[in-house]
């Protein structure tokens, strides 16, 4: 089984999901992500100038959305701020389980999440114990709906403590849950001082999903400072990352599962795809 390349479902500005779909399609992809979600309704999406998905919505819709262009929906996004104090306008565990919900119901096997950067004071004085706590307490009810519904939850490389192999470990350890896994993200890991072939080492096991990201050397003087990027305009390849090896990493482990670009612009993504799939993938 070769690995599977998807693209990111943000790629046309202002524009709404099924835009974003239709682009996917014409680039010649078969697998995307549901990148952006919310609760409730969106004024964007009623003016058709966001691609974001309510986490309300009927789940169908979205699986009709994605079949109807031929594209299989790898994985919903959750982005949450687990560090930050739980309140209703903050995307978290409310949220997490909503996005559990939706990908149950419709055949999609991975939720992507991650612990962000914290806002407020009371985020930035958490010691790294309490980071972690704070992390796992917010995942908790999660990751036991998740286990019930037979979906699991993906930690991306998204902020301090997801980026260090060693406070992985720690969030794994202190979850202890079998629905826990990994969505390895080579920008985001690399740009916060990660080093990807060695979570690939550590993790092997539980890397379930990649989001594909190159940076170029403009970026070497935020390594470690940095957590975190949407989005790159460098075609994989054609920056610092060492993507190749990346890629023969994961191969040589057994991965053969599903990947997204997180790319911008239509060249970048296109070379991008060809980039891997000159690799061997699909």
């Amino acid at each position: 089984m070769a690995i599977k390349v998807g693209c990111f479902a943000l790629i046309n500005p202002f524009s709404t999901l099924d835009v974003q779909l239709d682009t996917i399609k014409e680039w010649g992809f078969k697998y995307a992500d549901l990148t952006d979600s919310s609760d409730g309704a969106c004024l964007g999406n009623e003016y058709g100038f966001t691609a974001l998905a309510s986490l309300d919505a009927n789940p169908f819709d979205l699986k009709r959305m994605f079949e109807d262009r031929g594209i299989t929906m790898t994985s919903v996004c959750a982005h949450a701020n687990l560090l930050d104090p739980a309140a209703p306008w903050r995307y978290g565990t409310s949220q997490i389980m909503k996005a559990i919900k939706i990908a149950a119901a419709i055949g999609v096997k991975h939720i992507v999440t991650s612990e962000g950067d914290p806002t407020t004071e009371f985020g930035h004085s958490l010691s790294d114990s309490e980071a972690i706590f704070s992390i796992a307490e917010k995942l908790n009810e999660p990751l036991r709906m998740a286990t019930d519904y037979g979906v699991k939850i993906l930690i991306e490389p998204h902020g301090r403590y997801s980026d260090s192999v060693l406070h992985l470990e720690k969030i794994f350890d202190r979850c202890n849950s079998d629905a826990l896994g990994v969505n390895l993200d080579t920008g985001n890991l690399w740009l916060g001082g990660g080093e990807p072939l060695e979570m690939i080492d550590k993790f092997s096991d539980k890397i379930e999903h990649v989001h594909w990201k190159d940076l170029s050397e403009e970026f070497l003087e935020q390594r470690g400072k940095v957590f975190g990027c949407g989005m790159s305009l460098t075609t994989l390849g054609q920056g610092v990352i060492g993507i190749e090896e990346v890629y023969n990493k994961l191969a040589a482990v057994g991965f053969d599962g599903y990947t997204t670009l997180e790319i911008a612009g239509k060249e970048a993504v296109k070379g991008s795809y060809k980039f891997l799939k000159d690799l061997g993938a699909e």
